[in-house]
């Protein structure tokens, strides 16, 4: 596991220490990241990006890498995720980190522009967690959410689908959060 671009290209990241952990593919974190050049444009560094069943902590950390201004990063168990924080060190102002239920998140100061969510596969969190996710989101957010790819994945009424893809076992869900 590393981070893919920008600025810590091919730093390598500590891999989960839990099966229950099951970081986004490198090719995938690459892909998602074209999609969001390609519909943000190049320049992350005014946007705020919420990474909600965070795991390792990678995709926030590649978000880190590629530019993101400030990134937080949502587990319910995240020691796996901290040890790879450790390793950016030049980087903690911009990294926050909540130990908290995706289905039950606390308030936060500020909205999200990006959402990425992971949740495990087929265990029926993602629909909860992206309710629970509206009161922490600016209206227009990109949201990019992970499930498997037979995965049936019915997006709660203030999201709007503008794409899929599918990578591997993957499929990403590009929506938009529109209340």
């Amino acid at each position: 596991m590393r981070i893919i671009g920008g600025k810590y290209r091919g730093k390598k990241l500590i891999s989960p220490m839990s099966a229950a952990v099951r970081p986004t593919a490198d090719k995938t974190r690459e892909a998602i990241f074209n999609i969001l050049r390609n519909r943000l444009g190049g320049d992350f560094g005014r946007l705020r990006l919420v990474d909600i069943f965070s795991g390792s902590g990678a995709f926030a950390l590649e978000a880190v890498s590629q530019g993101f201004g400030y990134v937080t990063m949502i587990d319910i168990a995240p020691a796996d995720l901290l040890k790879n924080i450790r390793l950016f060190p030049a980087e903690a102002e911009k990294i926050c980190v909540l130990t908290a239920d995706a289905c039950c998140l606390p308030p936060v100061d500020e909205k999200f522009d990006v959402l990425f969510m992971d949740a495990p596969y087929h265990q029926g969190l993602t629909e909860p967690a992206l309710i629970e996710a509206e009161k922490i989101l600016q209206t227009g957010a990109l949201c990019l959410i992970e499930v498997e790819k037979n995965e049936d994945c019915r997006l709660p009424p203030a999201y709007e689908q503008v794409d899929e893809r599918r990578y591997g076992l993957a499929k990403v869900i590009i929506a938009k959060f529109i209340l």
